[in-house]
């Protein structure tokens, strides 16, 4: 079944079309990957998503209710959680206080600060860390626990990949399967192709806001990701 739908959405930046004319959709549990460089609207997709830059035009619809205009804090209601690009963790707070603020729009549902502490098993000890004192790694995952108490049906990850070495970065996707077991389904925005390529179950590629390459990982091979990337003989859908 589809949860989310986006129809023929357009997103400006002042005089510039980030975001042109798109579709597409996520199915219940599934990982969507948007791939694509950096400038193509794949972040710019994700904060409509969120309800953090309004559309110019098009819907996006969550099962069968149209969100296009709710504000971002009752999209948090209805389901929403973005896990924003550069983490966006309070420093002066503890491990444990950045994860209670995803609580504060709190859905019924199975995530508890239990549960996170078992999906980072590290966090439980060092909960009362300042999240200043944590790796750009460490960051990341706290963030993603912090929009995983939101209960969320719909998470949107933003560059988790950005800043982080190779092998974090790993460690990092490997909670994904965890998280997707629950239902809970995953739209990931990332300029890590090969990355991108190894979680999703879909991918579509971004070039000026436009999807120029949609399908599943398995069908596509590297020349057809490559030349939709950097928009050589663009396949346009």
């Amino acid at each position: 079944m589809t949860l989310l739908s986006i129809r023929d959405l357009t997103v400006h930046h002042g005089q510039l079309r980030a975001v042109d004319r798109l579709s597409l959709r996520v199915g219940e549990g599934e990982v969507l990957a948007v791939i694509g460089a950096n400038g193509a609207g794949k972040s710019s997709l994700l904060r409509a998503v969120a309800g953090l830059t309004p559309p110019s035009s098009g819907s996006i619809h969550l099962r069968d209710r149209d969100i296009t205009r709710l504000p971002a804090h009752e999209r948090v209601c209805a389901g929403v959680a973005l896990v924003p690009e550069g983490r966006r963790l309070f420093r002066s707070l503890t491990v444990q206080d950045n994860l209670l603020t995803g609580t504060y729009r709190k859905r019924p549902g199975p995530w508890t600060l239990a549960r996170v502490y078992e999906l980072f098993p590290w966090m439980a000890d060092r909960r009362r860390q300042n999240a200043a004192q944590l790796s750009g790694g460490e960051q990341q995952a706290v963030a993603i626990g912090r929009a995983l108490l939101s209960n969320p049906d719909l998470l949107l990850l933003d560059e988790l990949s950005l800043g982080l070495a190779p092998v974090v970065v790993r460690r990092i996707y490997e909670v994904l399967p965890g998280i997707v077991s629950g239902g809970t389904a995953a739209l990931i925005v990332e300029q890590d192709v090969a990355q991108a390529m190894r979680v999703a179950g879909r991918v579509h590629c971004l070039l000026e806001g436009r999807s120029v390459l949609e399908g599943r990982p398995q069908d596509l091979n590297a020349a057809r990701v490559e030349h939709a990337y950097f928009g050589i003989g663009e396949e346009r859908h």
